[in-house]
């Protein structure tokens, strides 16, 4: 399994390190929450030890350490009972991309030290617990674990390292000079001495006889890690490298992240923030028990992993650290929510975000595009949650539109394109462009040139009609309400007459139609948005669109019948021939099956569905029959 998904053997360490630094992270915090637990926290350190002659390697923490039934749980599960799983998925996965995304969802960073060793023992025992733990396995899919009484607080990994072979890249990893270059590239953030014995020259020949005589000193550890928070460093101090690195650390992923935000602020309340736009959305993004938010320290201390309160539901990509250094080092969970030093950092954070992504748009079009593929759906939430930044939210987000049939279009780029004395930014909302692009609803559009955005994700049923307007111009769905879209241009006397002098034509029709229909629809009129089509089908402009209605009802909300209305082309030969045959022959019973098939390929013609096909398909098999 470990070396179906890993490609590079050294981050084995860089995962047992991060291992061992939120082991001290919890202790930390444990020991604030717990003035009764009955730990050490005077020297928390995490020491590497290698053993060049017997080829081993440890490392280990004076952190919380882990119970019997916490290794059972958190080391053993993947070992007896995850593995199938994890293996059926990776089979199915067809790149290599795609099986590291597995990594993630599956935690399995211990088992990467497999990858260099033929056994590795763990030996660990919970702060505030007298009885250790002994877990020892080959990797082979068993383990064995049993009680051990002299284990000191934490937890140690001892890996039995393979023998060195650089073509399958296993590098020495029994050499210190290798070991302190790996903490060095990937681990020289955390924020937690790292300690291991110092390099040394080979010893004059004096000192080697002390040696033997066992007259030499052990050698004092040294700290090889500069474990300088990354976000307390000076920008120029700090390469992109190690801000990529800093970002896999705490999010798991294994590809650099997009972009990458600083903030500091100063003054009646300070704090720092490091944050990270990901290049690709995690496996859990759109799960219910996801999690979500950014680390938050207190000067410089861990106090919360996925806090909540520093970032809204629809900015739960975003990963960092915010570190303030004017809140209590024992917050909970609960104070944070009405915390207003928290509420002020959310606040700024969140700005800072949705600023970062616009100028990501402005100014880098490609990888505009992927944070949108990734996140545009989750983004858009926002638009129904957060109505202080909804503004600038609608500033970053992209459509489809009929303007080009490749590239997404912004609000604002839509704007600009907006015809002379064109009122409204019109929309509509479907399952595909396709659909979309074919419904009677954009026949007027199209042969007058009005450009339509085209809607089709989930979300944007819900936030077309919340958001009543974008830099004073007003949303308006093609699909719903009264369409007129010459009454911008001055129309002449003859014009109006034409039109007047149509809608009395057809009154009795509408009339007849209303009444026949009155199950399926609560009114027959004539449209001004079809050109070809005979018929549409239109919603009320505050009605719920059909699309909607079924959301609703998927999340088992009952909603009461809603009847839409039926428009007719008053051009079309079909709804012509209907209006002469209905004038000279109203009591032929074949009008209304006429009426009804209307109705039917109109619903059919958007996407809709018939309540009875059946009946349908009869009525068409009669009047093709008729025809021949």
């Amino acid at each position: 399994m470990i070396h179906s998904i890993y490609s590079n053997k050294d981050v084995f360490l860089r995962e047992l390190i991060s291992n061992a630094s939120d082991a001290l992270d919890r202790l930390r915090l444990e020991s604030l929450r717990d003035e009764n637990l009955q730990a050490d926290t005077s020297d928390l350190h995490i020491a590497i030890e290698v053993d060049q002659e017997s080829r081993t390697l440890t490392i280990r923490d004076n952190g919380i350490g882990m119970s019997h039934e916490g290794v059972v749980e958190l080391i053993g599960t993947i070992a007896n009972s995850g593995t199938a799983k994890f293996l059926k998925e990776l089979r199915e996965s067809k790149d290599a991309a795609a099986s590291a995304d597995l990594i993630g969802q599956f935690g399995v960073g211990f088992y990467s030290s497999f990858m260099v060793a033929d056994e590795v023992t763990m030996e660990t025992r919970h702060a505030g617990e007298s009885q250790g733990t002994r877990w020892v396995s080959s990797g082979e899919g068993t383990y064995t674990i049993e009680p051990f009484d002299d284990a000191p607080q934490g937890t140690s990994v001892t890996l039995k390292l393979k023998a060195e072979d650089t073509e399958d890249h296993l590098y020495d990893y029994a050499s210190p000079r290798k070991i302190r270059e790996i903490v060095k590239q990937h681990s020289d953030f955390i924020t937690w001495p790292i300690r291991m014995a110092p390099a040394q020259a080979p010893a004059p020949a004096d000192e080697a006889e002390q040696a033997e005589e066992g007259d030499e000193k052990s050698p004092e550890l040294e700290t090889v890690n500069s474990m300088k928070a990354l976000w307390a460093r000076p920008k120029d101090e700090v390469t992109d490298e190690e801000y990529h690195e800093f970002y896999k650390h705490i999010s798991h992923d294994w590809v650099d992240p997009l972009e990458t935000i600083r903030m500091q602020a100063e003054g009646t309340f300070e704090y720092q923030s490091l944050l990270f736009i990901p290049a690709r959305a995690p496996q859990d993004l759109y799960m219910q028990d996801r999690k979500r938010g950014v680390q938050l320290y207190v000067k410089r201390v861990f106090i919360m992993d996925d806090c909540e309160a520093l970032m809204p539901e629809y900015l739960r990509f975003v990963k960092g650290v915010v570190d303030a250094a004017d809140l209590s080092l024992n917050v909970s969970r609960e104070t944070l929510q009405q915390d207003r030093q928290i509420q002020l950092m959310r606040r700024r954070l969140v700005k800072k975000v949705l600023s970062t992504v616009k100028d990501i748009l402005s100014s880098d079009a490609e990888r505009y595009a992927t944070f949108w593929k990734e996140f545009g759906r989750v983004l858009k939430e926002g638009l129904l949650s957060d109505l202080e930044n909804r503004e600038a939210i609608l500033e970053v987000c992209s459509f489809a539109s009929t303007h080009d049939a490749e590239q997404p279009t912004t609000l604002r780029g839509y704007a600009e394109r907006m015809k002379d004395g064109q009122e409204h930014i019109y929309y509509m909302t479907g399952e595909s462009r396709s659909i979309m692009e074919s419904s009677p609803h954009m026949e007027a559009f199209r042969d007058k040139g009005f450009e339509v955005l085209l809607l089709t994700d989930p979300i944007d049923e819900l936030w077309v009609d919340a958001v009543p307007e974008f830099d004073g111009k007003q949303l308006r769905s093609i699909a719903k309400g009264q369409v007129d879209l010459d009454s911008r241009d001055e129309e002449d006397e003859e014009a109006e007459a034409e039109r007047e002098q149509r809608q009395k034509d057809f009154a009795e029709l509408l009339s007849w139609m209303t009444s026949t229909l009155s199950d399926q629809v609560k009114e027959v009129r004539l449209s001004s948005r079809l050109t070809t089509s005979p018929a549409c089908i239109v919603g009320d402009t505050f009605d719920v669109t059909p699309a909607l209605e079924n959301i609703y009802r998927s999340m088992g909300q009952s909603l009461p019948e809603i009847k839409r209305i039926l428009e007719l082309n008053p051009t079309h030969p079909l709804v012509s021939g209907l209006r002469k045959a209905h004038a000279e022959r109203k009591d032929d019973s074949g009008l209304a099956e006429t009426a009804e098939l209307l109705h039917s390929m109109a619903l059919l013609a958007e996407g809709g569905e018939l309540s009875d096909p059946s009946r349908f398909i009869k009525l068409v098999a009669e009047r093709v029959q008729q025809t021949l």
